[in-house]
């Protein structure tokens, strides 16, 4: 499934950005957002189709001028009467797509609004929690690797379609670390060893974009596991694995290879056409597709399979994309249903040809929720904007006394609209989880934990439900 796929239908005009800067206000502007789209919909469809064409040709061909919102004036020290209108300067005063900013003129400019000169002056590790407004996380003193396991997410909804529904980004959970993390980590790095350029790479020109990604992921760690890991000089220490590694000497995508349990994805901005193509990352979680077979290509062609997308989000997704602020990152959780836990499942893996039948042999203990938990941020310095995301495992057994939860599943796999389940791939374990999730249904009737005539909807606690907390350990 690709993650990025679900973002969808959020234009966001120019009138919105200065409220989109207050992350207090984020919210509040996009209740107001979806509510403005719909009615900008409901306008549009009156519109003859040819004009309607004409008028997206017309406004694709405008984000070549549109650059997203800066962070350089959090530049320590910036001089605001240097900065320059990118959109009114000749293209050559920009970086190319495939421009290493490490031997460009530093005169020039990244596309976030920072000069080469400017970037190489702050040197390594600079406060990106003040470049990118984005403050780091409070620590987690008493975390034990041993015990901890994640936030519980179900993000189930009801009325179940192709929406964005994503919400502010927590900054204390824009990475999460639970007991899993040494056998995580030591998966990705067979899988590397075995895939290679399929699940690991970085184009010409994501050199700035990879090299940020690293210092702010390990600056995160540090800030949240301050027991765990420690940077000394330029060497990044990881107290977990009992590992040292010299950042001068160690590709960044490795760096997080080596430490981080998450898959990154990052797209830059093409100045040719203004919109955004996937350019580096490393994705060891992928199913039905990898890495290497997306790479390069724009947002358009990475979401050719999903359902709607070309129709209903390709145009919104280009916006959302263009006019990204970095201080106002969002999350949200895709879902599935799998058989074991499949982590690296390719379409041209012999295991994928079963999820087209059902195993009459399978039973309740060998279904498992995947959760994606997303993240989507812009990196202030070089102005990419990446996506991050982990699988999570959960036996569905653990839904039984969870309130709500099997009623919302039972409803989404029944009744969810034919395409879009087709795309998710639940078919091969709907045998086993529909009867169960009935079961458990019935029992939370049986034990007070649900009304019987309860309609189902997206519960008040999404992604979580009534009483999680007590399912979450860090300690």
């Amino acid at each position: 499934m690709l993650v990025l796929s679900d973002i969808a239908q959020l234009g966001l005009g120019p009138a919105f950005i200065g409220a989109l800067l207050s992350v207090g206000a984020f919210s509040l502007v996009l209740r107001a957002l979806l509510n403005n789209r719909k009615l900008l919909s409901r306008i549009s469809d009156l519109a003859p189709p040819g004009k309607q064409d004409q008028s997206k040709r017309l406004q694709q061909a405008e984000y070549v001028r549109v650059f997203p919102p800066s962070q350089r004036g959090e530049l320590p020290g910036a001089d605001a009467s240097k900065a320059i209108d990118l959109s009114q300067a000749p293209r050559s005063a920009i970086l190319k797509l495939d421009e290493d900013y490490r031997v460009a003129d530093p005169s020039r400019y990244v596309f976030s609004g920072f000069s080469v000169g400017e970037v190489r002056g702050l040197g390594n590790f600079p406060d990106y929690a003040k470049l990118s407004g984005v403050p780091l996380p409070s620590p987690l003193k008493n975390f034990n690797i041993k015990k901890a396991v994640p936030r519980p997410y179900r993000p189930f909804r009801w009325n179940y379609h192709q929406t964005m529904s994503f919400k502010k980004m927590e900054p204390d959970f824009w990475l999460e670390l639970e007991n899993t993390y040494p056998q995580r980590i030591a998966e990705r790095q067979a899988l590397y060893k075995e895939n290679g350029s399929r699940v690991l790479q970085c184009l010409p020109g994501s050199e700035l974009a990879c090299k940020e990604l690293m210092e702010m992921c390990l600056q995160f760690l540090c800030a949240r596991y301050p027991n765990h890991f420690q940077i000394s000089g330029y060497t990044f220490i990881n107290k977990i694995l009992n590992t040292k590694t010299d950042l001068g000497k160690t590709e960044p995508l490795l760096v997080l290879l080596n430490n981080v349990p998450e898959d990154f994805a990052i797209t830059l901005r093409d100045p040719e056409t203004g919109r955004y193509c996937f350019r580096a990352g490393m994705i060891c979680s992928s199913v039905g597709w990898n890495l290497g077979e997306k790479m390069g290509l724009g947002l358009p062609e990475i979401h050719a399979p999903v359902p709607d997308y070309k129709e209903k989000m390709e145009f919104s997704m280009d916006r959302f994309f263009t006019k990204m602020p970095a201080n106002s990152p969002i999350q949200r959780g895709s879902w599935g249903l799998e058989a074991g836990k499949p982590l690296f499942l390719p379409a041209e893996h012999p295991d994928w040809s079963h999820r087209e039948t059902q195993n009459p042999s399978l039973n309740a203990d060998d279904v498992h929720l995947r959760v994606d938990w997303q993240t989507l941020r812009r990196l202030p310095l070089s102005g990419g904007i990446v996506f991050n995301f982990k699988a999570l495992f959960t036996p569905i057994s653990e839904f039984k006394d969870e309130p709500y939860v099997p009623s919302l599943c039972l409803k989404v796999l029944n009744e969810g609209k034919e395409n879009l389940m087709k795309y998710k791939g639940t078919y091969h374990v709907e045998h086993v989880a529909k009867p169960t999730f009935k079961e458990y249904e019935q029992y939370q009737i049986e034990q007070g934990l649900i009304e019987k005539d309860w309609q189902v909807q997206t519960l008040e606690e999404n992604p979580f439900f009534k009483g999680w907390e007590r399912k979450w350990v860090v300690a």
